[in-house]
């Protein structure tokens, strides 16, 4: 595991650390966009519009137009009925869960993220397969005939896509909904980065009911969180207490996203071309566990991590979830990276494997 480092600026391809540059390939700005200065163009544009926060309630009888739009393309773009957004991933998912407290009996994936949790007792670990055919027969055995299944659209510490292709098995006597958390993959994956709602709609039986959380702040770069899903469940979260108790994400950063979609769109086609590049230049791809498109790789031998930093490269190396277990090690591509940043790091990846 690599040493912890202290900076005073956001990193973006490179980081700087007591006057030293290393090339990052860390974090989960994906397509960079925090770093992007047309982005950052389109932000101030919005604050010179909005200012920097508006910290009114949704329900105020002051209405910003830019909400109500953001909310209309989140659902054309995921291809949801209705979308509904919140200041945070973690607030939006808080919202959904607590909304539905007590209108069925809760079903946990492991190691789903905590903004789906309704307390610290809904935390559950373990593997992700190994939970898929004990979970088929609890639903199916389950006296109750509301059945809430939560769990995450692909696991990011691993580096492993999770696929749905228990939701052929679930049964069809009872009503049964899903709630994914698609803040990993919302931006990348999917149809043009729109994540993972469409395909697992298109998916499932008339008896459930599909709901999709997310951050916005991971490959989208905004500071928002998002609740996709039928208008009926939607229009619930808007009378609930979090819809008018809480501040709103910040306008302004929803008028850049709302004009940023080619922006978008060319970091998605960088980001992959970057993973291409990156396979393409690795003598030993099998060092990593990885899936098609997506741009992190999980390190299987943890002393990469100070090979690299002692060569000026940071990786993502920490214990997780708390410091005595195993630490996770992986490798992070981002739309910022350069041609030649890749192949730095192939090259030493590769000079690793032969030490």
């Amino acid at each position: 595991m690599a040493n912890k480092v202290y900076t005073n600026q956001l990193p973006g391809r490179t980081l700087v650390v007591d006057g030293e540059e290393f090339l990052f390939f860390s974090g989960t700005s994906y397509l960079g966009i925090p770093v992007n200065e047309q982005f950052r163009n389109c932000v101030l544009e919005g604050m010179a519009r909005y200012g920097t926060n508006y910290s009114s309630s949704r329900n105020s009888n002051l209405q910003l137009r830019v909400f109500e739009e953001a909310e209309e393309y989140l659902a054309r773009y995921t291809g949801a009925e209705a979308a509904f957004t919140m200041s945070s991933g973690y607030l939006a998912g808080q919202a959904l869960v607590q909304t539905l407290q007590g209108s069925g009996h809760f079903i946990y994936a492991p190691n789903t993220h905590p903004a789906l949790w309704r307390s610290t007792s809904d935390e559950v670990t373990g593997d992700y397969d190994a939970w898929v055919g004990p979970m088929l027969e609890q639903v199916r055995e389950s006296k109750y005939e509301h059945i809430i299944l939560v769990c995450n659209s692909l696991d990011s510490l691993k580096a492993r896509n999770h696929g749905f292709s228990w939701l052929s098995a679930l049964p069809t006597d009872k009503q049964i909904t899903l709630i994914v958390d698609d803040s990993h993959g919302f931006g990348v994956t999917g149809e043009d980065g729109a994540g993972v709602f469409a395909q697992l709609k298109a998916r499932l039986q008339a008896n459930v009911q599909l709901v999709v959380a997310s951050s916005m702040g991971k490959a989208l770069g905004i500071p928002a969180g998002v609740v996709l899903g039928d208008k009926e469940l939607v229009d619930k979260l808007r009378h609930s207490h979090y819809f008018g108790g809480a501040s709103p994400a910040i306008p302004a950063y929803l008028y850049a996203f709302l004009r940023c979609e080619s922006l978008f769109k060319e970091a998605r086609q960088k980001l992959f071309s970057n993973i291409v590049l990156f396979l393409q230049h690795l003598e030993r791809p099998d060092q990593f566990s990885y899936f098609e498109r997506y741009p992190v790789f999980g390190v299987h031998d943890h002393r990469m991590a100070p090979y690299l930093q002692e060569q000026g490269v940071i990786i993502s190396s920490f214990r997780y979830p708390t410091p005595a277990d195993d630490p996770i090690t992986r490798v992070i591509l981002s739309s910022a990276h350069r041609e030649e940043d890749i192949q730095r790091l192939t090259g030493l990846i590769n000079q690793f494997a032969q030490v």
